[in-house]
């Protein structure tokens, strides 16, 4: 296990702009952390980040893993999903992006592989690492009482012009708000309100579905979930109703110092040897409850 005084080794699987502008600026900033290589599905892009971030390009992904302490992730679901598996094999501690994968089998088969390696995992779920609202999601779970809760996510991300990279993402075209957004509000209603017990699920305009959940606590909560609102309509919009009264969300601050939070958690459960409470386990069951709903859908 790597002490708290080593810097943790990190490869970098992905070429988007996601994986340079956040990930890789992330992990060379953060003093725990060494980016000692870039590996993607196309090299060239690769090689462009390795360059712009001062570390090397690797053609082989299992050389990557084998230079490396722990592993980075910023590919789709399903391209993460068996090359985590492949990577906690090897040995590697795992910092993955949400979901983490789409199927219940293969997120499964992710937290088999870090357990039967004994390796610690963090998922990327950007307002559990975000300090303002982190620090709110702590205080409101340790407050109790809740009644009833909504978490809505409207993105306007399919503006008229639009070609870039997460508009013509094929998975996020193909799955929509349900798979892209719906982890975002499942993880800042279960860390407060329990576990879903129930889910179900209706279809809206578009892409957006609508989703009714019971939590383990009592509370019941609503969530609205779209891609596809229209730009003046768009917003995030979290709000939580009980005994102490109606409280919202703040803003969560930019997604490189979210990410940021998420490398310093990662190697705190590498030191301590403690899970995190966005490891992968907590991925499953978060694709476990997408899967309810996308099975209610039809």
């Amino acid at each position: 296990m790597t002490s708290a005084a080593t810097t943790l080794r990190v490869g970098l699987v992905g070429t988007g702009a996601w994986a340079s502008d956040t990930h890789a600026a992330a992990l060379c900033a953060h003093p725990g952390t060494d980016l000692v290589g870039v590996w993607g599905r196309r090299p060239e892009a690769a090689a462009e980040i390795a360059g712009r971030h001062g570390t090397r390009v690797y053609e082989d992904v299992d050389e990557l893993f084998a230079a490396c302490d722990a592993v980075a992730f910023a590919v789709p679901p399903d391209v993460q999903a068996p090359l985590a598996a492949r990577a906690a094999a090897a040995g590697c501690h795992l910092l993955l992006d949400k979901p983490l994968a789409t199927s219940v089998e293969a997120a499964r088969e992710v937290v088999e592989a870090t357990r039967k390696a004994g390796v610690a995992s963090v998922v990327f779920f950007t307002l559990r690492f975000a300090g303002a609202t982190s620090h709110w999601l702590d205080r409101q779970a340790a407050e109790g009482g809740w009644f009833t809760a909504r978490a809505d996510w409207y993105g306007a991300l399919y503006s008229p012009g639009d070609a870039s990279e997460q508009v013509t993402s094929p998975w996020r075209v193909g799955r929509g708000a349900l798979w892209d957004v719906g982890p975002h509000a499942l993880s800042v209603l279960l860390p407060v309100l329990g576990d879903v017990t129930s889910v179900t699920a209706a279809r809206g305009p578009a892409d957006t579905v609508h989703l009714v959940l019971s939590h383990a606590s009592g509370a019941s909560a609503t969530a609205t979930l779209s891609l596809t609102t229209p730009a003046r309509a768009a917003g995030i919009f979290v709000e939580l109703r009980g005994t102490s009264g109606v409280v919202s969300i703040p803003s969560g601050g930019a997604s490189v110092d979210a990410y940021g939070g998420a490398i310093g958690a990662l190697l705190e459960s590498v030191r301590s040897g403690r899970p995190h409470a966005c490891d992968a386990g907590f991925a499953l069951r978060v694709t476990e409850i997408l899967t309810s709903a996308e099975t209610c859908l039809g």
